[in-house]
């Protein structure tokens, strides 16, 4: 098995969730994947995580994920880190062929879902009795990552759990969804001087968690306007009013996710010519036809999103 780039990577910052652009046939469109990955950058992202939900990995095949993996890892050739997942499956050993997949890519850190090691909702016991199998299999100097994807279902770590992952010494990140600021907190102040970094994926605590030490965001929204997430991460305090007005915007923002995404996304990149269609996999009904209002909100978040890029450059 390949070991990942970098025993010391370190994911941190805005961390885009990336899209898998199909074409009308329904096959990944690598055209389309290539020119969102500069868009990401050319967008301030600090690191990628590829193959995950916002990915529609549940729809891939494994020969696709794996392909998928390369194909960012290559094309981001160093950049920023990527970590990658594509840990979808039940029974133990097809687990393990998918994580060995993704570390063959070459990926900076390798992300196991947390849902996939307590599959039965058994508990903690079970969590780590299929950690422990899996660790063992993995190079020791593989770099880890933790996402706790809500399909099938949101499997929070007890803070027990993410003990044990940090005393471990082999994580790098987690992909937090507990949407709660005080659980998010807790697990900053746990992982308080270990190599793992929180990053917190929910847009309604976003410039909060980062007050309170979150070590970036990893939320859907970062496939909109991940220059904005960055400005508030960074340089918030020297406009500390627009900061509040943009923490709203991207709030509110951020509501429409219900609105179909990932299509909602990819209608975005579809607008600006970053993907020719916006075909999904886990989407099986047209978005526009069950939300009418949805080009109308859409309007309203581009429009939103450019009005505080130019203020926020009118400050240079």
């Amino acid at each position: 098995m390949q070991n990942a780039r970098r025993a010391d990577t370190t994911i941190e910052g805005i961390v885009p969730v990336m899209l898998t652009p199909f074409d009308e046939s329904g096959e990944i469109d690598y055209g389309g994947l290539e020119r969102l990955i500069e868009w990401y950058l050319q967008h301030g992202a600090d690191a990628f995580f590829a193959v995950a939900q916002s990915s529609e990995m549940q729809f891939l095949s494994l020969a696709e994920r794996a392909e998928l993996a390369r194909f960012v890892v290559d094309r981001v050739a160093g950049r920023v880190p990527v970590a990658v997942s594509g840990h979808i499956s039940h029974a133990p050993q097809a687990q393990y062929e998918e994580l060995k997949a993704a570390a063959e890519s070459g990926a900076d850190a390798v992300v196991l879902v947390t849902n996939r090691l307590d599959p039965h909702r058994h508990g903690t016991q079970a969590f780590r009795e299929n950690l422990e199998r899996l660790l063992s299999r993995l190079p020791s100097d593989l770099p880890l990552g933790l996402y706790e994807c809500p399909a099938p279902y949101r499997r929070l770590l007890t803070d027990e759990e993410l003990s044990v992952c940090i005393d471990s010494g082999r994580f790098v990140m987690l992909k937090d969804v507990s949407c709660d600021l005080d659980v998010l907190k807790r697990r900053i102040a746990l992982a308080s001087g270990s190599p793992l970094k929180i990053l917190n994926a929910n847009a309604a605590i976003a410039w909060d968690a980062m007050k309170a030490g979150s070590a970036g965001f990893n939320g859907v929204f970062t496939n909109f306007h991940p220059d904005l997430y960055r400005w508030l991460r960074m340089s918030a305090h020297t406009a500390p009013e627009l900061a509040q007005e943009l923490s709203t915007f991207l709030v509110v923002s951020a509501v429409s996710e219900s609105l179909g995404y990932p299509a909602l996304a990819k209608i975005y990149h579809q607008r600006i010519g970053t993907f020719a269609s916006i075909r999904c996999r886990a989407i099986d009904y047209d978005v526009r036809e069950r939300f009418w209002a949805l080009d109308a909100v859409l309007d309203s978040i581009v429009s939103g999103t450019e009005q505080f890029r130019a203020r926020i450059a009118a400050l240079k």
